[in-house]
């Protein structure tokens, strides 16, 4: 592979990035984070030179990936020198064109849940390709292809959406793993026994329309369980607070 990358970001999103394409064989060339320490770590898993300034950024490089929080992309573009090849970012609820300073540019976004020590399958990680002219698409397909088996071209409103959802379906949902995690441990059970209901729910949700495979007393309308479950949960307010809510939206949205 001919193409060379700078990774702009030293965290979860730019671990895995970085290991999947320097698994496929794309060079990097440099790593930054402005914690140096965090740049040396990644970059020495890909051989790569870790560097804490923006302004010792390799100008010719042909990609740029820029993996850091949404509200640091910003800052970055800004700080960023003029450089020669494509730029970058991974963000889902960014639009793109916060790199319309640069000539070519676009979105490379793995939507998916990344942690740095956690490995993964990076081939079965869905990548969402937005791009501002043909140089940039042939760059962005051509490495997205080399890593991930789906592949999709979505524009930023798209990306927004599916970053929504993926709260609501992701983020929100290990919030309520973790909720029923500390009522369990209260009460001296383990967390392993929602396991096989965990995955049952979760397959269904899969292989049924969601809607279709809700079940539960909201759903059925079982107001004296809902208000049973209430008063256990009246020593915390916001675990009521968000049981009421969600039940109510599960009601209304069976409400004949």
């Amino acid at each position: 592979m001919d193409k060379t990358i700078v990774i702009i970001g030293a965290g979860n999103v730019a671990t895995h990035l970085s290991m999947a394409l320097k698994n496929a064989g794309y060079p990097i060339l440099q790593v930054f984070s402005r914690k140096i320490d965090n740049a040396f770590t990644l970059a020495s898993l890909v051989e790569a030179k870790a560097i804490d300034k923006l302004s010792d950024i390799e100008r010719e490089a042909d990609l740029y990936i820029i993996a850091v929080s949404d509200v640091a992309i910003g800052q970055v573009v800004e700080a960023m020198p003029e450089v020669k090849g494509v730029v970058a970012h991974t963000a889902g609820s960014v639009d793109m064109d916060v790199l319309n300073r640069f000539a070519r540019y676009g979105v490379i976004y793995p939507f998916q849940t990344l942690t740095k020590e956690k490995e993964l399958d990076f081939s079965r990680v869905p990548l969402l390709i937005e791009e501002n002219g043909s140089v940039a698409r042939r760059i962005l397909l051509e490495l997205a292809n080399a890593i991930s088996d789906h592949v999709q071209k979505a524009n930023s409103a798209k990306r927004k959406t599916l970053h929504i959802g993926a709260v609501f379906s992701s983020n929100f949902v290990n919030h309520l793993y973790a909720i029923a995690y500390e009522l369990l441990k209260k009460e001296g059970l383990d967390f392993s026994l929602l396991e096989p209901l965990i995955k049952e729910t979760t397959q269904k949700a899969l292989t049924m329309s969601p809607i279709d495979a809700q079940t539960g007393p909201a759903r059925r309308g079982d107001r004296a369980v809902m208000e049973r479950h209430k008063e256990l949960l009246n020593s915390n307010s916001f675990y009521h607070e968000i049981y009421s809510i969600l039940s109510e939206s599960i009601s209304k949205m069976y409400a004949d």
